[in-house]
């Protein structure tokens, strides 16, 4: 994969900003610091020793607080956005604070990560990146307007993401609180892609994503929900979850949770695979089940109890 020559940064490597600079921020840091100067936005002074210690220079601002973005200025050439909208509101006030910091992107390389939330339910069907976005739940809608936003003013390419799972990422707490799933003929389809998987898929999308394009960074699992809690469950050795109706269930999971057991699609990876040329190392879930080793799967266990 060659590497952009155009900015020059400390000791000659180009410059590389990443906004939301979590769990996916450091392994894309792991996989390309020692070909960017990598600069992680963060409002935190806690995070900025660890972002250091990772390989990132940190960058103190806010995403909330426009003025505090100023020195983002100087990092624009390149950028990975993996924040997400605020919880409340109507639009992505953030990504617009940052759009109006940054410029157009017309000669830029902008990655965002959004969600395959805004799709909305399909009733189970297969769908691709040409879908209607049909999302009537409110944090999707936010996402919609972040990737219009982006689209524009950026000339982003847009990762849409399923769940994300990692050995440290799996519904083990779920599964040993007991927690029901929905009955098989009620339930949904879901998607998946593991943390590496998408952090590889951002790094693909910075290099030969085309602009303003979007792609569904998903994997080729195709599970309902409560089959992949039921693999999960096996594989560590915990009880399946109990399974319920719909209307029943409803009454005992978080309003979050439930809001996730609404929508059902299977979504198509072909531009992941033909346009990114991402091999994914992990197909699916059941592989990446089957390649975690007796040690891992009891430190997972530990950690979630």
């Amino acid at each position: 994969m060659a590497v952009p020559r155009r900015g020059n940064g400390k000791l000659g490597r180009p410059r590389l900003l990443i906004v939301g600079c979590g769990d996916i921020g450091l392994r894309i840091v792991a996989r390309l610091k020692h070909r960017f100067r990598i600069v992680a936005l963060t409002s935190s002074p806690q995070r900025r020793e660890p972002l250091r210690l990772a390989g990132a220079v940190p960058l103190a601002g806010d995403l909330d607080d426009r003025r505090s973005l100023a020195r983002l200025r100087a990092f624009g050439e390149r950028l990975i956005h993996l924040a997400p909208p605020a919880a409340a509101g109507e639009g992505d006030r953030r990504s617009a604070n940052l759009a109006s910091v940054l410029g157009h992107g017309d000669r830029d390389r902008t990655v965002y990560i959004s969600t395959t939330g805004v799709y909305g339910d399909r009733g189970g069907a297969w769908i691709d990146e040409t879908a209607a976005l049909l999302t009537r739940q409110p944090r999707s809608l936010r996402r919609v307007a972040a990737e219009r936003l982006l689209r524009r003013r950026r000339r982003a390419h847009v990762l849409r993401v399923p769940g994300i799972y990692a050995n440290d990422r799996l519904p083990l707490a779920r599964l040993q609180q007991g927690l029901p799933a929905l009955l098989a003929e009620e339930d949904v389809y879901t998607n998946h892609i593991h943390a590496d998987d998408l952090a590889r898929a951002a790094i693909a999308a910075l290099f030969r994503g085309r602009a303003a394009r979007v792609t569904n960074a998903t994997d080729d699992t195709s599970l309902k929900m409560g089959d992949y809690f039921d693999l999960v469950a096996r594989h560590f050795g915990l009880a399946e979850p109990p399974r319920l109706p719909r209307a029943q269930l409803q009454q005992m999971v978080s309003p979050m949770m439930y809001s996730f057991m609404s929508d059902s699609r299977r979504l198509g990876n072909s531009r992941l695979k033909r346009e990114l040329r991402v091999k994914l190392r992990y197909p699916t879930v059941a592989d990446a089940l089957a390649g975690m080793q007796a040690g891992e799967i009891d430190k997972a266990v530990r950690r979630s109890a």
